[in-house]
């Protein structure tokens, strides 16, 4: 995954977090929508792998 998909991921976690929902969508819309396929799988994983981080909680 590109670095700049992943930053975007980190960014809506956080906004998430935040409770800015409308904002935290539409940063991770955009980084769905500019990766290729070929990233797909390792973003879905990720978001796997990182679920505390949009939630907050261990």
């Amino acid at each position: 995954m590109r670095p700049v998909i992943r930053l975007a991921l980190e960014c809506s976690a956080r906004l998430t977090r935040r409770n800015r929902l409308d904002e935290a969508m539409a940063v991770a819309e955009d980084a769905f929508r500019r990766a290729t396929a070929d990233e797909h799988p390792e973003i879905e994983q990720w978001l796997i792998d990182h679920t505390s981080d949009f939630t907050g909680e261990d």
